[in-house]
This record gives structure tokens, C-alpha cells and sequence, in this order.
């Protein structure tokens, strides 16, 4: 009965990730060079921003790809690796948490992706921007779709390559700083991490024109 279960649970999960390849749209336009771009750690209280832009192959597909919060550790650095082999063009870019505090998030964030359209080995013809608003880039036409990392695979590889390389980062400031957690929460606001603030101030790498705990920060000595 319990091996019958398991295989039926296979079974299961292996069509969610055949639902998720074939729900993923491969192209806006077909034959346009498309690039998709999305961002990671804009909602953070610490750390850059992280940006990654990716030209896929209109053929490429893969069972796992989907938005990258809808994905564990395991399945984006898998296929972290599989994008960076198979696409034609991949990129990632960050801003720093200090720039974040001088322009703001959202500025950042467009400029994140500039600067990850900017490295592309090729210039793509169009972009697909997750959110619903951008900053033009450099005569390039784009398209801004809501949840557009659940909709396009260009997309979706984006948000897994900002999300993965923003966590290495994040991972090695934790290093410096354990107290806040970030090895576990990333920078996002959990509660642990505004707990950890009110006890021990804010640290070098937190941003300061965000609100951290609700109540006044004294600066990491």
C-alpha cells in the first residue's frame, strides 16, 4: 500500500511539472530575441538588489521552471545551472543597499536591470519585464506583465538567477554578521530578523531609508 502511494505521489508531482513547462509561455513574440528580466530582494531590509536578464532558446523547456518563490533551494540551484548551460544570453546584476537609500528601491531595481541587459553577449530585441512598470532601456521595446515570472519561461529563469545569486551573497554577509539570521530569512523582514534589530541596532548592510522595526535604529557599532 505505502509503495503504491509513493508511486501514485511520483506520478503526481511529475505532472505538476509537466503542467508548469507547458503553462510557461515561451515567447511574446515569436522569433524576437527576447529577453526576460526580473529582480530579487527589492522587499528586504538588508543587501542589494539583484537583477538577472536571460535569453532562452523558444525550445528550451524544463519540468521544474517556474517562478522562483514557487520553488525550493534544491530545484533552483538545479536549475540555476541548467540556464546558465542552455540559454543563449544570461545575466545578473545588483545595486548596492547604500544606492538603494540615495535613489530608492524601485529606481534601483529598473537600474538592476539595466545593468544585467547591459552584460547580455547579445542584444535582444524585446523585453519582458516582470511587474508593472519599468524604465526603458536603450530604445529596446519591452512588455511589463504582472506575475509575469509564472507566465513566460524567460521570465521565470530571471527570477531564479536574481533569487540564487542574491542568497549566495546573503549567505556570506551572514557570515559577518549571524546575529540577524540571513542565512535563513535572506533579508526579508521576518519577525526574527526585527527582533534581532531592536537587540542589536542595524548593521552596515541594512537599508536605512527602510523601517526596520518601527521604531528608531541606533547604527551597528
Amino acid at each position: 500500500m505505502m509503495v503504491k502511494c509513493l508511486l501514485l505521489s511520483f506520478r503526481y508531482i511529475g505532472l505538476i511539472c509537466l503542467f508548469n513547462t507547458y503553462m510557461l509561455q515561451a515567447y511574446y513574440k515569436k522569433g524576437g530575441m527576447e529577453a526576460g528580466c526580473d529582480e530579487a530582494g527589492r522587499g528586504c531590509l538588508a543587501g542589494p538588489v539583484f537583477a538577472a536578464a536571460v535569453i532562452l532558446p523558444e525550445d528550451f523547456h524544463h519540468p521544474l521552471l517556474n517562478d522562483s518563490k514557487q520553488l525550493n533551494e534544491l530545484q533552483r540551484e538545479t536549475l540555476r545551472t541548467v540556464i546558465e548551460a542552455e540559454a543563449m544570453a544570461w545575466a545578473v546584476a545588483q545595486v548596492s543597499h547604500e544606492e538603494i537609500d540615495r535613489i530608492n528601491i524601485l529606481k534601483a531595481s529598473f537600474k538592476a536591470m539595466h545593468l544585467a541587459i547591459e552584460q547580455l553577449k547579445i542584444k535582444p530585441g524585446y523585453l519582458l519585464i516582470d511587474g508593472n512598470r519599468f524604465t526603458p532601456y536603450d530604445g529596446i521595446n519591452h512588455a511589463c506583465i504582472i506575475k509575469g515570472d509564472g507566465k513566460y519561461a524567460s521570465i521565470a529563469a530571471a527570477s531564479i538567477l536574481a533569487k540564487t545569486y542574491r542568497d549566495d551573497l546573503m549567505h556570506k554577509l551572514h557570515r559577518e554578521f549571524p546575529q540577524y539570521g540571513w542565512e535563513q530569512n535572506k533579508g526579508y523582514p521576518t519577525a526574527s530578523h526585527r527582533k534581532a534589530v531592536l537587540q542589536h541596532g542595524i548593521s552596515p548592510y541594512h537599508r536605512k531609508s527602510f523601517n526596520c522595526t518601527g521604531e528608531q535604529l541606533s547604527l551597528f557599532a
